[in-house]
């Protein structure tokens, strides 16, 4: 097998790049997780990341947000860096990364079970301007996910895991956000749900944002996706344009 392409795309002409990583070290405690990796998205661009579980995906989401334990090397976000060096403790600067642009979408419910789903979908709209135009992102976002609609008055807590997700990634999705971090959206739901989530979030119109969505299952992702990544013990292995090889895939 020929050596992995570059995680690096080139920039197209009327593109902006939206997030660079640069030798992205991290973990937790004396743990390294992450290893001098090395990732560009542009505006506009829909990319996945393929690994098992424990290899990195969730904390590399972690590490642009600064939410993991310690962490070296660069990531900018629409120009700015955001890294930092973790001295302070987890999470000291990730608002100030939300407000720079980022909206991460955790794997699971991440949810508040006391909750109505009206009221998570209104805590996603962090920012002035995002509350401010709360009511057209939430009409939005319940043309992208109909069975909330009705759901709008019902505690979280009442609702099917699929429901749940919904609600998780349309809380998300509120957000004043230029680069959206999606983490294992299809996780421990049935495949017919899983699949529905998925669609929804390939229906994203993302203009001048862009998606990372991270993943197991590969076949959720081929051809819906402008690049597919796999990751491998914290590292990027390559890419596919749109469909892994069946080495590849073996090989993750």
């Amino acid at each position: 097998m020929s050596a992995p392409v570059a995680a690096q795309p080139a920039a197209p002409a009327e593109r902006r790049e939206i997030l660079k990583v640069k030798g992205l070290s991290a973990g937790y405690g004396p743990m390294r997780v992450i290893h001098d990796l090395d990732l560009s998205v542009y505006s506009g661009e829909r990319v996945g990341i393929v690994g098992l579980n424990g290899h990195g995906k969730s904390t590399l989401f972690y590490a642009i947000a600064g939410l993991t334990g310690w962490q070296r090397g660069s990531i900018l976000l629409n120009g700015v860096e955001v890294g930092r060096t973790r001295s302070q403790g987890p999470g000291r600067y990730t608002h100030l990364v939300v407000r720079q642009g980022l909206a991460l979408i955790p794997q699971g419910d991440e949810i508040f079970h006391g909750l109505t789903v009206e009221e998570h979908l209104d805590s996603g709209a962090f920012t002035p301007r995002a509350w401010k135009e709360r009511k057209e992102r939430k009409e939005k976002i319940l043309k992208i996910f109909p069975p909330l609609v009705k759901l709008l008055k019902t505690p979280v807590g009442r609702l099917s895991g699929g429901e749940r997700r919904m609600v998780s990634i349309g809380r998300g999705l509120m957000a004043d956000a230029s680069l959206f971090l999606v983490d294992e959206p299809s996780l421990g739901l049935a495949p017919k749900i899983g699949k529905g989530v998925m669609e929804a979030l390939f229906d994203v119109e993302l203009g001048q944002s862009a998606m990372i969505i991270a993943e197991q299952n590969v076949a959720l992702l081929e051809g819906r996706v402008d690049r597919v990544i796999g990751m491998h013990v914290g590292k990027l292995k390559g890419e596919a344009s749109a469909s892994l090889s069946f080495q590849t895939r073996r090989e993750l």
